[in-house]
């Protein structure tokens, strides 16, 4: 008798991200297998593994997700291969194409050889041959595509500048870091979304004095209704109606579970639609917020101009805190040289005694007990005459 192998199944992690790619629940996932919630529970946590017929109802259901998954991008594949020229409008993503990552973890990342608006044949790009040139190529990818969700997120133009700025100069700081990172530029929009959203910025003099908003009447209404918004739920919306994040990239990087981001971002699309009629569908708000950042002129500094004043501010802060350190090891010295080296008690105060007669020393000599004295003085300090004096 023959055994057929067991049906293939992805790993629990797997399981549970193919899951919440299609927005199922525990419970429904159990219903289909006809095994309980906790039995799913377990499966995707790994205590337990699926046996038996269950076994490939279970494998067929997740390769159905996966099968669902890869189809709209073997679809985009297909259509990026039959018209490679298309404007950046009917693409709609500020970010291009994600970077594509190495083969090992240790590899890296490359760029791709050209854009697709530019309308050059794409290729595999060459690796970069240091890490000035990685950096160089990782700014030149998501700079411009940073500083315009940055505004955004801030309503602020110079502070969308500062924020994409800072976050490049941690990245070059981090770079070991952030070179093998499974997503450079994912890395690099977090830190500048951290840095934009910050609320210590409503501190600065510059935040009292509101800048000038876009010069077209829809793009203010829809900024101020961005900026109306609670920050994780304006983050929440930009990440997943504008760059174009699925769900459960959008929560993990807003540090959140996919319940939470789904609720969030629900409520943001009903609070643009209540203000924006007109913007209830989601593909109207993805190609109004596209228009809103493009329609902005938002250049971002050069990256050797980055790169250059990360590391000056490095070796500021760096001299900085060594200076602070020989001063307080200073002063530790000197006190530990003035210190007294052990406890001297503090006299009590005085206090007043009556009753007592002042105390009183000896009475002045008279003439004659001077007379006395010098006699003493001048005899012989030794022998009888001592004992018993004569009287004069």
């Amino acid at each position: 008798m023959t055994h057929s192998p067991a049906s293939p199944l992805p790993a629990p992690k797997e399981r549970r991200r193919l899951r919440e790619s299609k927005s199922l629940t525990q419970a429904q996932v159990a219903a289909k297998v006809g095994v309980t919630r906790e039995t799913v529970r377990a499966w995707e946590s790994g205590r337990s593994t699926p046996t038996g017929h269950k076994r490939e109802t279970y494998a067929k259901l997740l390769a159905s997700v996966e099968a669902e998954r890869q189809a709209p991008a073997a679809k985009a594949a297909a259509t990026a291969t039959a018209a490679p020229v298309r404007s950046r409008r009917s693409v709609g993503r500020w970010d291009s194409a994600p970077l594509d990552r190495g083969q090992e973890r240790g590899g890296g990342w490359v760029l791709p050889a050209a854009k697709a608006e530019a309308g050059e044949n794409p290729g595999p790009a060459a690796a970069p041959k240091d890490a000035t040139e990685a950096f160089d190529r990782l700014y030149t990818y998501a700079a411009p595509g940073l500083v315009r969700q940055a505004y955004l997120l801030t309503g602020r133009r110079t502070l969308a500048r500062e924020s994409v700025e800072r976050a490049f100069q941690l990245a070059w700081q981090r770079w070991p870091e952030v070179a093998v990172d499974r997503d450079p530029a994912g890395w690099v929009r977090a830190a500048a979304y951290e840095y934009a959203m910050s609320p210590w910025h409503r501190l600065r003099p510059s935040h009292r004095h509101p800048e000038a908003p876009p010069a077209d009447a829809d793009d203010r209404a829809l900024l101020d209704v961005l900026l109306s918004l609670p920050s994780s739920y304006r983050r929440t919306l930009l990440l997943y109606d504008g760059v174009g994040l699925d769900l459960p990239e959008t929560a993990a990087e807003t540090e959140a579970t996919t319940p939470a981001a789904a609720q969030r971002l629900l409520h943001a699309r009903e609070a643009v639609a209540e203000q924006l009629p007109a913007l209830a569908v989601p593909d109207q708000l993805h190609r109004r917020l596209t228009e809103l950042a493009g329609a902005e002129k938002l250049q971002a500094p050069q990256a050797t101009l980055v790169r250059t004043d990360g590391e000056r501010r490095t070796r500021f802060w760096t001299r900085s805190a060594i200076a602070f350190t020989v001063l307080i090891i200073g002063a530790t010295a000197l006190t530990v040289r003035t210190a007294p080296t052990r406890y001297e008690p503090v006299p009590a105060p005085g206090a007043v005694i009556s009753d007592v007669p002042p105390r009183t020393g000896p009475e002045p000599l008279t003439r004659a007990d001077k007379k006395l004295r010098d006699k003493l003085h001048k005899s012989a300090k030794s022998g009888l005459h001592r004992l018993a004096p004569e009287v004069d």
